[in-house]
């Protein structure tokens, strides 16, 4: 173990299990020597771990005489999170275990009114039978420790209200309705903001980064200087709803006109093919289409991309990312999209900005939009002020 010790005083149960969480400390010793408390603080902080579930303590190999080793680990298995991702068209919703594995999921379709209060409620009784579901299997009943949810809107996160733009959703009280109905704490964001901390997490390393989510809307998340930006209202990120010259005298969702998602939303685009003689149901079949060569499926999605791509090149210069991250169903065109993007951000962006900038898509391996919420309500529930809360309870 290299950690750096820490000072004594203030080294609670919760900053324990931060350590061992971490993989800082896998023994007692380990704790006394990173953190100087005392062999009998150190057991009093473990045992409430243990008691309560969140650590076990396993013999580590074998023993010369006397008390075997032993080694601490985090047990994710001793809870549950709820993660609820809705997006515009449709929405996922499951069960976790606390290290923010996926038990049981399922997704349902979102009406074109949008994410309102029914589909709330929609989201809980899918999740209240995934609970059921996974308890049985269990064969006990296993507490749930939190609810994360993101909406394809900007969230007020003190109050966790969706206050945006998207479709009949205005200000939904989304915490309020989670916590009557599950009785734990629930952490609301964007769509777009719960996979920008989700990829951070996947790439520390980059201090600045651009989460572009294309889908039916279009919008962004962004981490500069390590950090999430939300803006002062909680609006940061908004592109999808930017004017754009040349766009049609069209109502967007936002009952705005001339934003971008009425030239590049996915909605937008299956209205184009339609337009022109091609019914299309849905994004996947776009996708489809683009994969089989489809001339106009390629056309309309690398259009998108230039369209996206004269507004990312204004981001570029202002907030000069390391790294765009395209997600969201049209990511699954990416080689079109993604070509029209570059197109006109190294057009118009500078230089400097482009010199060393890199534009990829979502790993196959990157967190699903269930997962990036679970993952937001864990470092909630998890910390160590929140642990020491339980444990006193």
């Amino acid at each position: 173990m290299t950690g750096r010790p820490m000072a004594t005083p203030g080294v609670s149960a919760g900053d324990v299990l931060a350590l061992i969480r971490s993989n800082e400390v896998v023994t007692r010793a380990d704790i006394r020597r990173l953190t100087g408390l005392s062999r009998t603080a150190v057991t009093l902080r473990v045992e409430q771990l243990l008691e309560r579930g969140l650590v076990v303590e396993r013999a580590d190999g074998g023993s010369t005489g006397g008390r075997p080793p032993t080694r601490l680990m985090f047990n994710p298995e001793s809870g549950l999170v709820l993660a609820a991702s809705t997006g515009a068209s449709r929405a996922q919703v499951a069960v976790c275990d606390l290290a923010g594995r996926v038990l049981a999921e399922a997704e349902f379709p979102v009406p074109a009114t949008g994410v309102t209060e029914s589909v709330l409620v929609d989201a809980a009784e899918r999740m209240d039978a995934l609970l059921a579901k996974v308890e049985s299997e269990a064969g006990a009943r296993r507490r749930v420790h939190g609810v994360g949810v993101s909406v394809p809107s900007a969230v007020d996160v003190a109050t966790g209200h969706s206050v945006g733009t998207g479709p009949a959703l205005g200000e939904v009280a989304v915490a309020e309705y989670f916590t009557g109905r599950f009785g734990a704490p629930v952490r609301v964001d964007s769509d777009v903001n719960a996979l920008a901390l989700a990829e951070h997490a996947r790439h520390p390393e980059v201090c600045d980064l651009l989460l572009l989510k294309a889908s039916t809307g279009i919008g962004a998340g962004i981490i500069a200087g390590g950090r999430l930006q939300r803006g002062a209202w909680g609006g940061a990120g908004e592109i999808g709803h930017i004017k754009v010259a040349g766009a049609p005298d069209r109502a967007c969702r936002c009952g705005d006109n001339y934003c971008l998602e009425t030239v590049a939303g996915g909605w937008a685009l299956l209205e184009q093919l339609a337009a022109q003689g091609k019914s299309v149901s849905g994004l996947p079949e776009l996708v489809e289409l683009v994969h089989a060569g489809d001339a106009d499926a390629l056309r309309v999605v690398r259009e998108a991309g230039r369209r996206i791509g004269e507004v990312l090149a204004a981001a570029v210069n202002l907030l000069n990312p390391a790294l765009i991250i395209v997600r969201g169903d049209l990511s699954h065109a990416y080689e079109p999209l993604a070509a029209g993007m570059r197109e006109l951000i190294y057009q118009r962006s500078s230089a400097l900005a482009t010199r060393a900038l890199r534009v990829e898509p979502g790993a196959p391996d990157a967190p699903t939009g269930v997962a990036a919420c679970a993952a937001m309500i864990l470092d909630q529930v998890l910390a160590p002020a929140a642990v020491n809360a339980l444990l006193d309870t």
